[in-house]
């Protein structure tokens, strides 16, 4: 009887780089984590020209280029979650030219799955002015919402409220109530009963929303399907899930080179999470 065959060792775990221009795309790396546990995974704050809503189209572009080259280089990921909706409604498709053999997955506005739910027909999109001002998005909102009432609202200071409440540095509800109040709106019969979470910050100050709000709605976090479609890509390369790994800890990486400070840093190490 001939010897027995060696067991054939499995493929190595995915890598994934996780990116956002601050803190707003830890809502996607945790739902990331449910998806892909085994995964080898990164996170990427570009923290030193946080928010990416000032930046011309242009510049924004280069500056994301200019991040990933060094830590594609680095890292050699085999997927990188644009974990940011402003960032993705440019840079898509010039990262997939850059570096065609990368999964490259982006955040785009729930719109389509909004419109679905809303039974009253308005909804509201809560964004940054960047992500509200993007041609993008309004082709979004006219493929997919021609039937409703659609509020685009460009919240100027709510991701940075949403960094200073997880750096521990406190809230003011009448701050946040200040930011969402333009997404509530009753008019003709029609009240918003569907708030779409355009910006991935967001979802970290919802429990926060639902408190302060002029009445309930439902809010659409687009982070569960950011992490099913990297699953997705995944398979499709030959990376099988193992839903029941332990969770791997990675790098974070702040690229103005601050150091989190205490609460942040607990938040991160909840991650799984460590300064690089």
């Amino acid at each position: 009887m001939p010897p027995a065959s060696p067991p054939r060792r499995g493929p190595r775990p995915p890598r994934v780089l996780v990116f956002d221009s601050g803190l707003g795309g830890l809502t996607v790396l945790g739902e990331v984590d449910r998806v892909r546990p085994e995964a080898e995974r990164a996170y990427v704050a570009d923290d030193a020209v946080f928010p990416y809503g000032d930046l011309p189209e242009p510049a924004l572009v280069a500056r994301v280029l200019d991040v990933l080259a060094p830590l594609v280089d680095r890292i050699r990921p085999d997927a990188v979650v644009v974990a940011c909706n402003t960032a993705s409604t440019a840079v898509l498709p010039p990262l997939r030219a850059r570096w065609p053999e990368l999964a490259v997955v982006g955040t785009v506005p729930a719109v389509k799955p909004a419109a679905a739910a809303s039974a009253t027909r308005r909804i509201a999109v809560l964004a940054t002015p960047g992500t509200v001002a993007r041609d993008y998005t309004r082709d979004l909102v006219r493929a997919f919402a021609g039937d409703c009432a659609v509020d685009l609202v460009g919240a100027k200071r709510l991701a940075a409220l949403a960094e200073a409440a997880l750096r521990g540095e406190g809230l003011d509800d009448a701050e946040v109530l200040a930011e969402i109040a333009p997404a509530f709106v009753d008019r003709d019969g029609r009240r918003t009963d569907t708030v779409v979470l355009a910006c991935t910050h967001y979802p970290l100050l919802v429990d926060v929303f639902a408190r302060v709000a002029p009445w309930p709605v439902a809010y659409l976090d687009p982070a569960p399907a950011i992490a099913r479609r990297l699953d997705a890509v995944l398979a499709e390369r030959g990376f099988a899930a193992a839903r029941d790994a332990p969770l791997r800890p990675g790098p974070v990486v702040f690229t103005s080179g601050r150091a989190p400070g205490p609460a942040l840093a607990r938040a991160l190490a909840a991650r799984g999470l460590v300064p690089a």
